[in-house]
């Protein structure tokens, strides 16, 4: 059984996520709208990212090459 503590990591808001993952605010906002974005938390109208669903959302878009979309790199 693993016993080890997970290192807690505050939840940040669209500027917190747009500084770590490198994409623009108004390009998260559009994708929480329209879909294909990380997931997000929304509670009181106050939209929030946890860094651990930023870090799935981006290691999901590696590629290995432009010719298949469908290839994850490992």
């Amino acid at each position: 059984m693993d016993t080890s503590k997970k290192e807690h990591r505050p939840p940040v808001d669209v500027k917190g996520a747009a500084a770590y993952t490198g994409f623009g605010e108004g390009y998260l906002n559009k994708l929480r709208c329209t879909g294909g974005g990380p997931v997000f938390i929304k509670r009181n109208g106050a939209v929030r990212y946890d860094l651990d669903d930023l870090d799935i959302w981006l290691a999901a878009g590696k590629r290995r090459s432009t010719s298949d979309t469908r290839e994850v790199a490992a």
